[in-house]
């Protein structure tokens, strides 16, 4: 265990000073612009170990509509704030209310279903491959979108390291790989969803993630209602506070910091949060959770790291800005 945890700190290190290297040569990023980022990937990051501590009380319809409705409050009123019409029930309402279904209820419901029986710095490792399962689908769905052989490289690379992960027996077994398949399949709906945005991507950024997270309340409603009977409950104040958290600050909050990084800094610099939700995702995994970390865990989490890397050096539409 203590060669492992000076492995996780070693690897952590190197890691994330090369990554703060990169994005310094990448743009001139002030200090503003980095702790912007960093607290961005700890948000999320930590999102996975309080998904986990509100599973222990309530059912997966109900924490993902709780989730939704906290989150819903900031962003409407930050759209009455800036005077952004909101055009959830618009003429293009449906195309609001696909990606609230994809974007937002399905994969909330789906990554409170896998994380509730696999650890959480796992379900956070798994869902930093979104943008690997979402180039796949893009290749398939996206005329300018195709896969060139590095591009191709790079999201191999990184399914080889989700791959190794079914091998370790500590992390995943026979009782819980089916909710690992199912925290992947969560991400795949992020990434159907993303397509979806294209839709709107001329629209107003506040609006559009405002718009489908009212409609995924509407989705989510009747589903808690029916299925879970919330108001026969009773949970933990822990399970509660981890659940408000998620709510206000780990889909609201950082949403609204979403938003004033890509404003200011661009699309480019606001995905390098992706390689720093799992990283933050094992650190809290480990030291809030006390979940075991196998060097497995530690040589599946560069792979996928790399993967992503490479693949986003060669994402030309990406590094475009589009």
């Amino acid at each position: 265990m203590l060669n492992s945890l000076v492995l996780l700190i070693t690897n952590i290190s190197y890691a994330f000073n090369t990554y703060i290297q990169s994005l310094i040569a990448m743009r001139e990023a002030n200090t503003k612009d980095l702790s912007l980022l960093l607290l961005l990937g700890v948000i999320w990051g930590s999102s996975f170990f309080n998904i986990k501590i509100a599973t222990y009380s309530y059912e997966p319809f109900t924490l993902a509509l709780v989730r939704v409705i906290f989150a819903s409050i900031p962003l409407f009123l930050l759209c009455k704030f800036q005077k952004i019409k909101i055009e959830a029930f618009s003429n293009n309402w449906i195309w609001y209310a696909l990606i609230g279904l994809c974007n937002i209820a399905i994969p909330f419901v789906l990554i409170a279903i896998g994380t509730a029986k696999i650890n959480s710095y796992l379900a956070a490792i798994l869902m930093s491959t979104t943008p690997l399962s979402g180039s796949i689908l893009a290749h398939i769905f996206i005329k300018d979108e195709k896969l060139s052989f590095l591009k191709f490289l790079g999201v191999s690379i990184g399914f080889s390291g989700i791959i190794l992960l079914f091998f370790d027996k500590v992390v995943i077994n026979s009782e819980n790989y089916i909710y690992a398949l199912i925290t992947i399949l969560g991400s795949t709906f992020y990434c159907i969803g993303g397509l979806l945005t294209l839709k709107l991507k001329n629209r107003v950024n506040e609006n559009v993630t405002t718009s489908t997270t009212l409609w995924s309340v509407i989705f989510l409603l009747p589903l808690s209602l029916f299925f879970e009977a919330p108001w026969n409950s009773n949970p933990t104040l822990e399970s509660t506070v981890s659940l408000l958290y998620l709510g206000v600050i780990a889909t609201g909050l950082a949403w609204l910091i979403r938003f004033r990084i890509l404003t200011v800094n661009g699309l480019v610099f606001q995905t390098q949060v992706a390689y720093l939700i799992p990283i933050f995702g094992i650190i809290f995994g480990y030291f809030l959770m006390n979940e075991v970390i196998t060097w497995r865990v530690i040589v599946s989490l560069v792979i996928i790291l790399m993967g992503i890397y490479i693949f986003k050096k060669n994402n030309k539409s990406t590094n475009n800005g589009q």
